[in-house]
């Protein structure tokens, strides 16, 4: 049917349309978010996730990444996140709990590396402080490699440790008792 409305009224109508409310910002946003995901093929489960990040430098104005760890990044030739980056980030520096799934080569080890480092802040004296298994050499060599690499001039050590007996001498036969 046909409004019939005085041209005061009218322009009280246009001013309430025009004003955004915080519950039609949030579902802007949120549509909006949904749609990023769905154009970098992101699928998620789970309640109060954080938002996916567009850039590294995205990360580094809104988790405080260490600087030089973001120089490395940038010095590795990495531009732009990869989707599983974007998402899984965000998600591990909120210290959530996450299990991811991606092909290969599309950025995982870099994807829980950036967080593990961030969260750690900065190397100290106390043994090992975190422990990455690996289900292969190769991919235990993989992810050292990166870890080296991200983690140059940050006083990070990054150890693999293969064998129990080579651990036992590099690090000292009380090393298995102490960690």
């Amino acid at each position: 049917g046909i409004k019939w409305m005085s041209s005061l009224e009218a322009k009280f109508e246009d001013a309430k349309d025009k004003k955004p409310t915080a519950e039609k910002l949030e579902r802007l946003r949120r549509e909006k978010i949904n749609r990023f995901r769905n154009q970098h093929k992101i699928n998620i489960q789970g309640t109060d996730l954080p938002d996916p990040v567009a850039t590294f430098e995205q990360l580094q104005k809104e988790y405080k990444i260490h600087p030089k760890i973001m120089e490395n990044i940038q010095a590795a030739g990495f531009r732009v996140p990869t989707p599983i980056q974007m998402q899984a980030i965000p998600v591990m520096l909120h210290g959530r709990e996450l299990l991811a799934s991606a092909p290969t080569g599309s950025g995982k080890t870099l994807a829980f590396c950036i967080p593990l480092l961030t969260h750690l802040k900065q190397p100290r004296n106390k043994g090992f402080r975190a422990l990455i298994i690996s289900p292969t050499r190769e991919l235990a060599g993989q992810t050292h490699r990166e870890l080296v690499k991200l983690a140059e001039g940050t006083g990070f050590r990054i150890h693999m440790i293969h064998k129990a007996a080579e651990a036992a001498k590099k690090f000292g036969p009380k090393s298995s008792k102490k960690f």
